[in-house]
């Protein structure tokens, strides 16, 4: 076989290094996009948490309580906060569902949903916002737990779901009212790292833990 029939026959040890270089940067943009869309996902997610906290202090600054507590004791249970919530033109409506609001936070094909409460029985304990995957706080998935972390991260700086304003819950709440976005614990959860065996996120909002 000559040199020239040897060229023609296959590609040279130079052009196969260059393809190989063509593919390992487009496989390392694939997974930079990937990675980018993640955590804009996240980021969405965590800002929609943010959004009705934000809701909450809103409605405390004009009423001079909590959306939920009728009788201005400071502590969420005894009101009904979907209806103040829903009712009040001044807050920038956090919740989903036009015509018909509901208390979730849409992430393609999750639903999480958002409940105010406290950790010592309606009305009494400390005020709270629980997240679970859905309206009966059943177990995150491995898949939801990325959402659930970054939103630790965001308030705590770390994702152990132990220390700090959010932490882990193994139990659902004992009272969920699902038509009055409320859920209460009648003890004070214990926090627990994030697994799948987590039933929610508990977000001690407007005080330390």
């Amino acid at each position: 076989m000559t040199k020239a029939h040897f060229k023609q026959a296959g590609f040279t040890l130079v052009e196969l290094a260059i393809v190989l270089v063509i593919i390992g940067v487009i496989i390392g943009a694939v997974l930079k996009g990937q990675d980018l869309i993640a955590n804009a996902r996240s980021k969405k997610f965590v800002n929609a948490g943010k959004a009705w906290e934000i809701s909450q202090w809103t409605y405390m600054d004009r009423k001079g309580r909590f959306a939920g507590d009728t009788d201005k004791d400071g502590k969420i249970g005894d009101g009904n906060v979907k209806t103040d919530i829903t009712g009040a033109s001044f807050i920038n409506p956090p919740y989903e569902g036009g015509g018909t609001p509901v208390n979730t936070i849409t992430m393609g094909p999750y639903a999480f949903k958002i409940f105010f409460g406290t950790d010592a029985g309606s009305d009494a304990g400390k005020n709270l916002i629980i997240i679970c995957s859905d309206a009966t706080c059943t177990d995150f998935t491995s898949e939801q737990l990325i959402y659930i972390e970054a939103f630790d991260v965001a308030i705590d700086g770390t994702s152990d779901g132990t220390d700090g304003q959010v932490v882990g819950g193994t139990a659902a709440p004992g009272t969920i009212t699902d038509t009055e976005w409320e859920a209460f614990y009648a003890a004070t959860p214990t926090p627990t790292a994030w697994s799948t065996t987590i039933n929610a996120l508990v977000y001690y909002f407007d005080a330390k833990r």
